[in-house]
């Protein structure tokens, strides 16, 4: 299962340097849908694409908007030149299915 989409990429206020991208809210329940082994935090296992740069990763339940985040790890916001309150276009492969 693949997933495309746009979203602003933010720092997360709890955690300064901690950058996330919010999954949307259609891709988000999509998830949520699949049967998958329990892992820690609810999280799911996926292969993120951002611009030239693929890298394996989870995404994480945020209750707090009610969709899953996408962490991008600082090696990938300065390869893809990618700052807060700006707009990352990310392709997420679901694994484990």
């Amino acid at each position: 299962m693949r997933f495309e989409f746009t979203a602003p990429l933010w720092e997360w206020a709890a955690r300064a340097e901690w950058y996330f991208v919010t999954v949307p809210d259609e891709a988000s329940a999509d998830i949520r849908e699949i049967p998958l082994p329990p892992r820690g935090f609810g999280s799911v296992r996926v292969r993120a694409t951002v611009g030239g740069s693929t890298w394996t990763t989870s995404v994480f339940p945020d209750s707090s908007v009610g969709c899953y985040v996408l962490p991008v790890k600082k090696a990938v916001r300065v390869a893809e030149g990618l700052t807060e309150g700006g707009d990352v276009s990310v392709s997420l492969t679901m694994l484990d299915l």
